[in-house]
Order: structure tokens, then sequence, then C-alpha cells
């Protein structure tokens, strides 16, 4: 069970990337100072904590997002949706899953508490929020590593329009779109040894 709940907060964070990595050489080069009214922004920044050092931003406008995903037809990528090769992944159907979520009360659904890992899935707000703490990497005198966190906070509203498509499909472009209409939100943190990671949402063509 923890390492198939961790695997979809970590899927959860690759296909931001995703999306990101597709449209990034598009927009690096805008530079304007400020945003018009209205207009959403997905960002993503990336801190390397090793030697190098380095830092990572990306800004990107979700409009642009979604007219240059439908334009990009590269292996499973076709007209804004990625095809998912078995919509029932461990024997779990993930389309009966996401509408029993979406019918359920807020609340907790899974707690757990284990020696390597803690895991809580829960429905707040509107939102589906997965959370990983692996302490297996818990920082010694003989090493400094650290235990990770990963969030991931998902409006359902956006994973309903994710897996809006069809039984094998999930649809990008929709799951953009209904992003755009929400408030300003954090998507994906994670933190680790070596990257601290953040993904959100909000009206600024800058990130912080």
């Amino acid at each position: 069970m923890f390492n198939g709940i961790q695997a979809s907060a970590r899927k959860a964070l690759l296909l931001s990337f995703t999306v990101l990595v597709l449209v990034a050489p598009t927009v690096l080069a805008q530079t304007a100072p400020s945003a018009p009214a209205g207009d959403r922004w997905l960002h993503v920044r990336v801190i390397d904590s090793s030697s190098k050092g380095e830092t990572v931003r990306v800004n990107v406008p979700l409009d642009l997002a979604e007219k240059v995903l439908p334009t990009i037809n590269k292996s499973r990528l076709h007209n804004g949706k990625i095809k998912i090769e078995d919509a029932k992944m461990n024997d779990v159907d993930l389309h009966s899953l996401v509408d029993a979520i979406r019918t359920a009360k807020d609340g907790e659904y899974v707690t757990v508490q284990g020696t390597d890992q803690d895991v809580r899935v829960a429905k707040s707000g509107g939102h589906l929020i997965v959370h990983v703490s692996d302490k297996s990497g818990k920082k010694t005198e003989k090493t400094d590593k650290r235990s990770s966190e990963v969030e991931v906070k998902i409006p359902m509203k956006v994973i309903d329009a994710l897996f809006s498509a069809g039984k094998d499909e999930l649809d990008l472009v929709a799951a953009l779109h209904a992003l755009s209409a929400q408030g300003d939100t954090e998507l994906v943190s994670v933190k680790d040894s070596e990257n601290t990671v953040r993904v959100w949402l909000d009206s600024k063509n800058v990130s912080d």
C-alpha cells in the first residue's frame, strides 16, 4: 500500500512536469513585468540543494498551454490527450475510483503511520490531498540525508476534467482549462535532501 500511494503522488508530480517540459521552450522568452488581470499562470520552482546549487523557475500561462498541447503529437500524447496503458491499475478502476471520491464527503480516507513512511489521503474543500512522508532517509551523525515530504493538492474539478476523455485517456487540455478557473493554490510540494520542488497557480507571470 505504501509504495502504491507514494507512486500515485509521484505520478501526479510527473504529470505536472510533463506539461511544463512540453511548453517551456515556448514560454521562456516571455519576460513582461506584469500579467493582465484574469490571466492564470502555472509555476514550477526547483531548488537543487546539492553542490551545484541551481535554481530553476518555469512560468507557464495556462491559456498558452491549452493552445500548444493539442499541436503536440508524440508518443502517448495526441491532441491534448495522453493515452494510459491500462485504466485498471492493480485491479482498481481509476474512473470508478474518481467517481466515488467525487461523491464522497470530506474527510480523511487513509492515514498510515509506519516505520519508513507516513501516508495521508484526504478530501477537503473540494480538493484531493495526498501527503507522503518518507522517513527512511533520516539524518544521522554519519549522513546528512533528511526525510522527504511529498504533498499533492488537486482540485476535484481538475481531476474530473482530466478523466473526462474516456476510459483509456487523460484530457490534459480539459484539466488545464478547469485549473484556470481556480483561485491561487499550491498544487505540489516536494522536499528532500537533494531538491525542493514547488508547483503552484496564481495570476503572476513571475515566480517567487
